[in-house]
């Protein structure tokens, strides 16, 4: 008889995004459409490979030096110190200090992942370690942190009633969370809600975590998408860093280069300054390599070579920030329309909120109720709590959604 057995191992529940997404597969209706998947689609719904990509490609098809070696296990160098400047800045004087630690990840997940890990295993204390996440939130934060060992809490986030940030509530959580807790904050473009702290309440919420002594880990997977610029949408981590905080980001480029498949991520762990930080981030770093060590032993190297050629050249990444432009500036475009007719139709319900939510995602403040009569009438996919990917709409089938929202709320109020 083997070790293990159907009274041992139970089947786990299927991941509720991925269920949704193979139900859309399996869905036959000519007109349906998924806005659960978290990947920019083009105006006809196709994937969009970035021109730029295109290009940076090509550059390396044509270099003669290009193979597939394996890349050392921090990772490859060019992209690394790129991908510091793009979210630190490039007169980063934690990157002058030498106080900057970072590793290539396997996606922003992989670096959500590293981090965990490490911290869980370093913490101060022999408590085990608490972790707050934003309600709601990306749901791999929790399974992640929890397969790490965090207890994992949640702080206020998303208001139903006025549709926008919970900005007080979040606050006086985070004012009577234990001290010394890790929080993960969203810096641009917040998934599922796309709602984003103002500037002032990004400063009102440096003062608690200050006065707390939590320690900031900043989950970045949409930079550029927020507001179509880079150097806005790095507005909380720089500043963050620049009051003396030690940190760390979780950094992606699945969105904003398009590069989904290729996996490309950085982790970066900034120690707050001092005589000591230089050393301290190299003692982090040779922690890091056992665990990346263990866990993918060296990052993948195709992805990674594509960003670096498109962050290290002052063409290529001045047609990437145009890219960027164009990818935001639909999903503004498609947030405006859909808030402009459901007003003219005298749709139920309140739709300013859409004028104020950016990125990716939107959160409809729809029923679960609603949300299941769209996908059941109207064959429309998104996830159970709201949330829908803007990308998914195009001109071929907005009208079609829009008809259906309006129909749905009003039939279902």
């Amino acid at each position: 008889m083997g070790s293990f057995t159907l009274a041992t191992v139970p089947v786990a529940t299927e991941d509720p995004l991925y269920r949704l997404m193979r139900e859309y597969r399996e869905d036959s209706h000519e007109k349906k459409i998924d806005l659960g998947i978290g990947a920019y689609r083009d105006e006809d719904g196709k994937p969009w490979v970035l021109p730029v990509v295109k290009r940076a490609e090509d550059l390396l098809r044509e270099n003669p030096q290009s193979n597939h070696e394996y890349l050392p296990i921090r990772g490859l160098d060019t992209f690394l110190s790129a991908a510091q400047r793009l979210m630190l800045g490039i007169e980063s004087k934690a990157i002058c200090d030498n106080r900057v630690c970072s590793f290539q990840t396997v996606s922003g997940t992989g670096a959500v992942h590293l981090g965990a890990t490490f911290i869980s295993r370093f913490h101060s204390g022999n408590v085990q370690p608490t972790v707050f996440i934003s309600d709601p939130t990306w749901p791999n934060h929790h399974q992640i942190f929890t397969q790490t060992g965090f207890v994992v809490e949640k702080y206020p986030y998303y208001s139903a009633t006025s549709k926008g940030l919970n900005v007080e509530d979040m606050l006086q959580c985070l004012r009577t969370a234990p001290r010394g807790s890790t929080v993960i904050l969203q810096g641009c473009a917040h998934n599922p809600t796309g709602i984003d702290p103002s500037q002032e309440e990004w400063k009102r919420i440096t003062e608690v975590v200050r006065e707390r002594e939590h320690f900031p880990f900043f989950d970045c997977a949409y930079q550029g998408f927020a507001s179509g610029d880079l150097e806005q949408d790095a507005w909380a981590c720089r500043y963050f860093i620049e009051q003396g905080f030690e940190c760390c980001i979780a950094q992606s480029f699945a969105k904003n280069l398009g590069l989904y498949g290729e996996r490309v991520g950085a982790f970066h762990f900034i120690c707050a300054p001092g005589s000591d930080a230089s050393e301290l981030a190299e003692r982090i770093g040779s922690q890091l390599a056992i665990m990346q060590r263990a866990e993918i032993s060296n990052p993948p190297a195709y992805g990674a070579q594509i960003a670096s050629a498109v962050l290290n050249d002052n063409e290529l990444f001045s047609q990437w920030q145009s890219e960027l432009k164009i990818m935001s500036g639909r999903l503004t475009g498609i947030r405006q329309e859909i808030k402009s007719q459901l007003e003219v139709r005298g749709t139920p319900g309140n739709w300013g909120f859409l004028s104020t939510q950016v990125g990716m995602f939107s959160y409809t403040g729809l029923s679960r109720r609603q949300i299941l009569e769209l996908k059941e009438k109207w064959h429309i996919y998104m996830t159970e709590n709201g949330r829908i990917s803007v990308a998914g709409l195009n001109p071929g089938n907005l009208q079609y959604f829009i008809d259906a929202v309006d129909d749905v709320l009003r039939a279902l109020p």
